[in-house]
Order: structure tokens, then sequence, then C-alpha cells
């Protein structure tokens, strides 16, 4: 951490250099979360670079009190990319039927889209924690079983168990979204 604190410094005084090492350091571990985010390497890579280019221009505002360097770039990264991914796909808007045969069909679409981005949310706790932790804040296994103080074997359980019932879940839903669909 003291090489860091070094670097952050630089980084803050606007050494290139430092960045460049900082950027070795740590793209690869965010790189990894934005690719299972946006689920494609270019896309991953262009934001991978947007994320750094906020690094670069905004590294006066880190403050090592409130979180490590790590924590910082991996918000900005994660925040980047839902906000691209709220371009992308934004929600269905149920005020327009238009596009719809009926109110009531756009409403059922509606709730299945609901129903599938909900399905975390059903997960029982330490599931969904786990889930969390490896997936949106980007702890290894190894951390996260850290701070959720259970041993390493029964937090992988929890994150293989979550990710069964989620894909069962999305499963389901898309099932039925794609009956749904299949029928306008």
């Amino acid at each position: 951490m003291q090489n860091d604190n070094f670097l952050i410094q630089q980084l803050k005084d606007k050494d290139e250099r430092a960045l460049s090492l900082l950027y070795d350091k740590y793209a690869g571990a965010i790189y990894s979360v934005i690719v299972k985010m946006v689920r494609d390497e270019g896309k991953a890579q262009n934001l991978l670079q947007d994320t750094f280019m906020t690094v670069w221009n905004k590294a006066e505002s880190y403050d090592a009190n409130k979180g490590r360097f790590y924590t910082w770039v991996f918000r900005i990264a994660r925040n980047k990319t839902l906000n691209f991914l709220r371009k992308v796909e934004p929600l269905i808007q149920t005020d327009d039927f238009s596009v719809y045969d009926s109110k009531e069909e756009a409403i059922s679409i509606d709730a299945k889209y609901l129903e599938l981005n909900g399905a975390i949310t059903s997960l029982e706790a330490h599931h969904k924690e786990a889930i969390e932790l490896v997936y949106f804040k980007g702890l290894t296994h190894k951390e996260a079983h850290q701070q959720m103080d259970v041993p390493l074997g029964t937090f992988k359980s929890y994150v293989r168990q979550a990710l069964k019932q989620l894909r069962q879940a999305y499963v389901k839903t898309l099932s039925v979204l794609l009956l749904i669909l299949n029928a306008l």
C-alpha cells in the first residue's frame, strides 16, 4: 500500500507514469467486473478506458481515508457501466401503450421484466450478500468470505446455490416472457 500511496500522490500531481503503473496493477480486476456486466469485450474495453480517463481527471478527489484506491476505481467503473447499460437497455415504459395491443399486455410484460430483474432480491440474505460481494463489489472469494465471517467452503457454497437459484428464476421468467413476446 505504501507504493500505492506514492503512486496515487504522483497521479494527483498528473504524472502519466503513475497512471500507467496503477492501470497495470488494477485494470485486469476492473475489466473482469465490467465484462461480466456488459458481456461484450469491445464495450468493456471502452468502458475500462473511460474509467481510467475519469481516474486521471478526478484523481484529486480520491481520499484514502474513505476507502481503498481499488474500491474508488471500482465504483467509478461500476457507475459508468450501469449508466451505459441504462442507455442501451432502458426499462419498458408502461405509460406508452401504443406499441402493445392493450394496456394489460404492456403491464404483463413489465411485470415479467421486473420479476426477472428482481430475482436477486428473492434470494436468502446470505446468498444475496455473497452474490453482491463478488459480482457487484468485485471482491475475491477470499476477501468476501472473510467479510461475511464464514469458512471459504461455505462461502463458495452460498455463491453456487445463489447462482443456481438465479439461473432457475431467469429461465422460468425468460420462458414466460418469450411466450408473451411470441403472442404479440
